[in-house]
């Protein structure tokens, strides 16, 4: 429910209508394309995919990438935006769709790919190692961290918001925080690639060992 209370300001902000509003500005054939791409790009390591869950899946444009390249795909999603929730239910099948905060999300099995896209980036510093577990909590095998990369941490405004982006290493912190998680790929997708263009977004590939 929307009208919910949470944990931090940010969810708030996600839930209501800013989170609205990102539902428009994200979405169209041309993403689609350019996270076909990404996905070929960030995935060429990974092996076997048969199932996968999305921390923060919106509206599911990753994951209707996902299950473009990986016909069958067994794909789950977490979101906090009710608005959103509910277009996913479009994408994946709808008892797949958790409609809740990344905080209150209790993971009952483990996915062969856990993915978290452009999220890390707008949650409260002071709850990334609580979502960090549970990350590596969901992960059968692989995890996927996509986001704004900056080897110290730092703060900077958001569409005229203050604390509503973060920028840090996270996958390093969830390394450092989870040895068994193994670093196999990494790579970079610039916003002004001519064909593809994601918005600036530093990817990692982890295994756990």
């Amino acid at each position: 429910m929307q009208s919910q209370t949470f944990k931090t300001e940010q969810e708030q902000f996600w839930a209501g209508e800013f989170g609205n509003d990102y539902i428009h500005r994200n979405q169209g054939d041309a993403l689609l394309a350019a996270n076909l791409d990404f996905f070929v790009k960030a995935l060429k390591q990974a092996r076997g995919l048969k199932s996968c869950i999305e921390f923060g899946a919106n509206i599911g444009m990753n994951l209707k990438a996902l299950q473009l390249l990986f016909p069958g795909l067994d794909a789950h999603g977490i979101e906090i935006n009710t608005k959103a929730a509910a277009l996913l239910a479009h994408t994946i099948t709808a008892d797949h769709v958790y409609p809740t905060s990344l905080l209150d999300f209790q993971p009952a099995r483990t996915w062969d790919l856990t993915l978290i896209k452009g999220v890390l980036i707008h949650l409260n510093p002071d709850v990334l190692p609580t979502v960090y577990d549970k990350l590596v909590q969901s992960c059968q095998r692989y995890l996927l961290v996509a986001e704004y990369y900056n080897p110290s941490p730092v703060t900077i405004p958001y569409r005229g918001h203050s604390d509503r982006l973060f920028k840090r290493d996270f996958a390093g912190e969830i390394m450092d925080r989870h040895p068994q998680m193994k670093l196999l790929d990494y790579g970079f997708a610039y916003h002004r690639d001519p064909n593809f263009p994601q918005d600036d977004i530093t990817w990692f590939l982890m295994e756990k060992q």
